[in-house]
C-alpha cells in the first residue's frame, strides 16, 4: 500500500471579484481574447459555488476530551450531526461564529479519531458516512473558463476548504483506524457512494484531488467487495475521456492509484486487465493534455511490462501507431516513455520490435527540432540500451545508418551533429566491417541518385560502380543510352557527368 501523500500548503481564497468590459473592449474585433482574460482574472481569485446556507443556530458543545468515558460516543455523535450543517463561504462575513463552531468540532473529531482508541462503535458508522457525504458531494460546477489550461491557468479553488479540508481529513483518519471495520463500513460505503467519489476527482482544486487520491487508495484496499467495481468506473472515466470530453481534471491521480493497484496484480494477467491496457492506457496517449498526467500513465505502462513481459510488443506498436506527427513536445515525451519501456525490456522481447522501433526512432533522429532528435539520440547513453543495440547491431545498424551518416551532413544544430558523431563512432567500434560496408553503399547510392539529377527525365541510367580503397578515386562505368538520334547531345551529357563525378 502507498503511504499517505502529505498536503500541499492551502491557498487562501478570495471572494470573487467583479468584472466590467471597458467601451473600448466593446467594439474589439477579437471579443475571444478579451472575454478569455476576464475568466483567467475570475478564476484566479475564487472556486466553486456552495450557496447552501445554514438555517440553524449552532452552539458550542462540550468537548470530548472533558466528557466523561460513558457519554463519549454520545457527544461524539452529536458532534457529527452538528457538522452536517453547511455554510456559504463565498459570503466571507456571514455565519463566523457558526463556521467557527464547525471548524472546532471537525478538529476535534479527528483528533479523536487519531489518536483515542474504541471511539468507533458500530452506531457511529452511519452518522460519520451521512456527515461526510453530506459535506463533499455536490455538483461541481462548470469550469469558469471554458478555455482553461492546465498547464498555464490557476485553478479554481474550493471556497469552502477550511471545512472540506478537515472532512476528507476526518475520513482519511476514519479508514486508517486501528479500531475501523470494512464489514461495518461496507454496508454505508457502497457503490453508489464509491461512484460519487469518483465523480469528484473533476474537481479543479489539486487540495482535494490530492486527499480524493489517498481516500480511494484506503478504499480500495480495505473494502475488497468494491475492488472490481472501482476498476471498472475508472476505465469508465477514462474511455469517457478519451473518446467524448476530453476534459477530467484528476486522470494524474486515477492513474497514479492504478500504479499501485497494477502492482498488486496477481500472475497471470487477467484478460480484463490486458484489455484495460490495450483499448485504455496506450490510447490515453493521444489525449491533447497527455503533458499533465504522462509520468503517472508512463508507471503504468511500465508496470504492466515488469508484471507481464508478453504484454511489450503491444505496448510499443500501439505507442507507434499513435506516435505524434506534429506535436514535438510530445514527441519528446513519448521517446522519453520508450527508454523507460527499453529499460526494462527482456532481450527475447527487444528482437520482435526492435524494427518498426529503429525505423521510428531514425525519423526522430532526422527531425529538424533538436530537442526530439536530442532526446532520441540519448539513447546511446544509457548502457542496457546499447547492449541491446550492440547483440542486435546487424539489424539496427542498417535501419538507423543512412539517416545517422545524412543527417551529420545537414543538421543545423551544432550539439546534434556531435552526438551523431558519438554514435556513429560507437557503431564503428561495435562493427567495424558492417560499418565500413555501409559506408560504401552510402556513397554508391548518393553517387547514384546525383546522377540520374544530371540526366533529362526520358534518358534511362545504368550505373556498374566498383569502390576501391578509400585512398584511391572511385572507377565508374557508365553506359547511358538515349531515345533520340542525336550522339552530339550524348557525348556533352557524358562530359558533364564526368566533371560532376570529379567533384564527388
Amino acid at each position: 500500500m502507498e503511504t499517505p501523500t502529505k498536503l500541499p500548503p492551502s491557498s487562501p481564497s478570495s471572494p470573487t471579484t467583479g468584472f466590467s468590459v471597458p467601451s473600448a473592449e466593446k467594439v474589439d474585433g477579437f471579443p475571444r481574447r478579451s472575454m478569455r482574460r476576464a475568466r483567467q482574472r475570475r478564476s484566479h481569485s475564487s472556486s466553486q459555488f456552495r450557496y447552501q446556507s445554514s438555517q440553524v443556530e449552532l452552539t458550542p458543545l462540550p468537548l470530548l476530551k472533558d466528557a466523561p468515558v460513558a457519554e463519549i460516543h454520545d457527544l461524539f455523535c452529536k458532534k457529527l450531526q452538528q457538522c452536517c450543517v453547511l455554510f456559504d463561504f463565498l459570503d466571507c462575513v456571514a455565519d463566523l461564529k457558526g463556521k467557527e463552531i464547525k471548524r472546532a468540532a471537525l478538529n476535534e473529531l479527528v483528533e479523536s479519531v487519531a489518536t483515542s482508541r474504541g471511539v468507533l462503535i458500530e452506531p457511529l458508522y452511519p452518522e460519520a458516512i451521512k456527515m461526510i457525504s453530506v459535506n463533499i458531494f455536490r455538483t461541481l460546477p462548470p469550469s469558469e473558463n471554458p478555455e482553461f489550461d492546465p498547464e498555464e491557468d490557476e485553478p479554481a479553488l474550493e471556497a469552502s476548504w477550511p471545512h472540506l479540508q478537515l472532512v476528507y481529513e476526518l475520513f482519511l483518519r476514519f479508514l486508517e483506524s486501528p479500531d475501523f471495520q470494512p464489514s461495518l463500513a461496507k454496508r454505508y460505503v457502497d457503490q453508489k457512494f464509491v461512484l460519487q467519489l469518483l465523480e469528484l476527482f473533476d474537481s479543479e482544486d489539486p487540495r482535494e484531488r490530492e486527499y480524493l487520491k489517498t481516500i480511494l487508495h484506503r478504499v480500495y484496499g480495505k473494502l475488497l467487495g468494491l475492488r472490481a467495481y472501482i476498476r471498472k468506473q475508472i476505465n469508465n472515466i477514462f474511455l469517457r475521456f478519451i473518446y467524448e470530453t476530453e476534459r477530467f481534471n484528476g486522470v494524474a491521480e486515477l492513474l497514479e492509484i492504478l500504479g499501485s493497484i497494477i502492482n498488486g496484480f496477481a500472475l497471470p494477467l487477467k484478460s480484463e486487465h490486458k484489455q484495460f491496457l490495450v483499448r485504455v492506457l496506450i490510447p490515453l496517449h493521444t489525449a491533447k493534455s497527455l503533458s499533465i498526467f504522462h509520468a503517472q500513465l508512463a508507471y503504468c505502462v511500465v508496470q504492466f511490462m515488469e508484471k507481464d513481459a508478453t504484454v511489450t510488443e503491444h505496448i510499443i506498436r500501439g505507442l507507434l501507431r499513435y506516435w505524434p506527427k506534429t506535436c514535438t513536445q510530445k514527441e519528446v515525451m513519448f521517446l522519453g516513455e520508450i527508454e523507460e519501456i527499453l529499460d526494462v525490456i527482456e532481450p527475447s522481447q527487444f528482437i520482435r520490435v526492435q524494427e518498426p522501433l529503429f525505423k521510428q526512432i531514425a525519423a526522430c533522429i532526422s527531425s529538424p527540432h533538436f530537442q526530439v532528435a536530442e532526446r532520441a539520440l540519448y539513447f546511446w547513453n544509457n548502457e542496457y540500451i546499447l547492449s541491446l543495440i550492440e547483440e542486435n547491431c546487424q539489424v539496427i545498424l542498417p535501419l538507423v545508418f543512412g539517416t545517422l551518416y545524412r543527417v551529420s551532413k545537414e543538421h543545423w544544430n551544432q550539439t546534434i551533429i556531435s552526438l551523431i558523431y558519438n554514435v556513429l563512432k560507437t557503431f564503428m567500434e561495435m562493427n567495424s566491417k558492417l560499418f565500413d560496408d555501409l559506408t560504401s553503399s552510402y556513397k554508391v547510392e548518393k553517387q547514384k541518385t546525383r546522377l540520374h539529377r544530371l540526366l533529362p527525365k526520358k534518358w534511362s541510367l545504368h550505373t556498374r560502380i566498383k569502390l576501391l580503397d578509400e585512398r584511391s578515386s572511385n572507377i565508374i562505368e557508365i553506359n547511358i543510352y538515349k531515345k533520340t538520334k542525336n550522339n552530339n547531345n550524348n557525348i556533352k551529357w557524358i562530359g558533364d557527368i564526368k566533371r560532376e563525378l570529379k567533384s564527388l
